[in-house]
């Protein structure tokens, strides 16, 4: 995954950002945005059930993804033609479909503490982002060299390399800029303690770090069970720990309640990842709308070929066994992430 000087700079850009923008008041000149909630009924959609007899998980995600599918849909709006092509390549990967589970777990982690998602949505949308950009890097020749992701032909088959890479070094720098901008109705402490967690998730202890062991231990047959773990949970949950953790600082919730939060999500990070590792044996590409088998074929170890697929199997549960657990304080308020939590290991795709 190329992460470039350009995205670091913007991370500080936005940092300064978020104490001029946060009042309300635009900078002069600042090029034009999309409106992010303007015409979107949010308070209306939120409605965490109160129970898990009555909780509908399908509906809530399909909500949830409606409403994040609409905002990143107005997110990136071209200037001109000058920077025609770079947009369309960004809204290429970005509005290309998926679960959007990193936004509905940012989502769902803020309404325990009853944040409003109007404060939540610029982050749920930035997370998406991000995760977007390490798609089309993860996809590039010098990575993992794939042509398949969500069912279309990868970022750089379609735009080539050289505005593949530059999509994502802008998605990135959106992602910062979309918090700084927009989110309204939080302290500002809280906002740069979530620019500082989206910063974090991305670095050499986040997404690049992960993706850096993954690479270097690609092909070696004595790669351990704790440096797997290690790679994914960094790799994978390190976005999804920023997920939850992000929501729950933006919906108003304490030191002690926000580790509960990471406990949760650094279990369902790996939960997450062991779950994947199992569809890549056991779905079809169509299936899974990426390169099934690709592990595999380039002799990297996952936590099937460690652990057999029971004992892959084994696994998830306990990881999932172990978020549930984290979440036994909030109680009934956090339903809607006790079903995503067994969501993840159940999904087929």
């Amino acid at each position: 995954m190329a992460i470039f000087s350009l995205a670091i700079a913007s991370f500080f850009l936005s940092i300064c950002s978020a104490f001029k923008i946060f009042p309300g008041t635009p900078s002069k000149g600042t090029i034009r945005s999309a409106p992010l909630t303007k015409s979107i009924s949010l308070k209306q959609s939120v409605a965490p059930a109160t129970s898990s007899t009555t909780f509908d998980i399908k509906k809530y995600l399909y909500e949830k993804k409606v409403i994040v599918d609409k905002a990143l849909s107005e997110c990136i709006v071209p200037i001109g033609a000058e920077n025609e092509k770079l947009c369309e390549s960004m809204n290429y990967s970005l509005l290309a479909g998926g679960k959007r589970v990193r936004p509905i777990l940012c989502i769902a982690s803020s309404e325990i503490f009853g944040g409003e998602i109007e404060s939540t949505l610029p982050t749920a949308l930035a997370l998406e982002m991000i995760h977007s950009m390490s798609l089309v890097h993860d996809d590039l020749p010098a990575m993992d060299n794939d042509d398949l992701r969500r069912g279309k032909p990868t970022n750089h088959v379609v735009y080539g390399e050289a505005l593949a890479i530059l999509a994502g070094d802008a998605l990135l720098s959106k992602s910062f800029e979309i918090v700084a901008k927009h989110t309204k109705g939080v302290d500002a402490e809280r906002v740069v303690d979530v620019l500082a967690r989206l910063g974090e998730c991305v670095g050499e202890v986040g997404l690049a770090g992960g993706q850096a062991m993954d690479l270097e231990l690609e092909g070696k047959e004595d790669t351990t069970l704790e440096q797997l773990r290690w790679i994914h949970k960094h790799k994978t949950g390190a976005l999804l720990k920023a997920a939850c953790t992000t929501g729950a600082v933006l919906g108003g919730a304490e030191p002690s309640e926000v580790e509960a939060i990471e406990r949760f999500s650094e279990s369902i990070g790996l939960a997450f990842q062991v779950a994947d590792d199992i569809l890549d044996c056991t779905q079809t590409s169509e299936q899974l709308g990426k390169t099934a088998g690709k592990d595999e074929a380039v002799s990297k170890t996952t936590y099937v070929k460690l652990l057999g697929m029971d004992g892959a199997r084994k696994e998830a549960k306990r990881l999932v066994d172990d978020a549930l657990a984290a979440l036994e304080p909030f109680g009934s308020r956090a339903e809607a992430l006790k079903a995503i939590a067994h969501f993840i290991i159940e999904r087929e795709n």
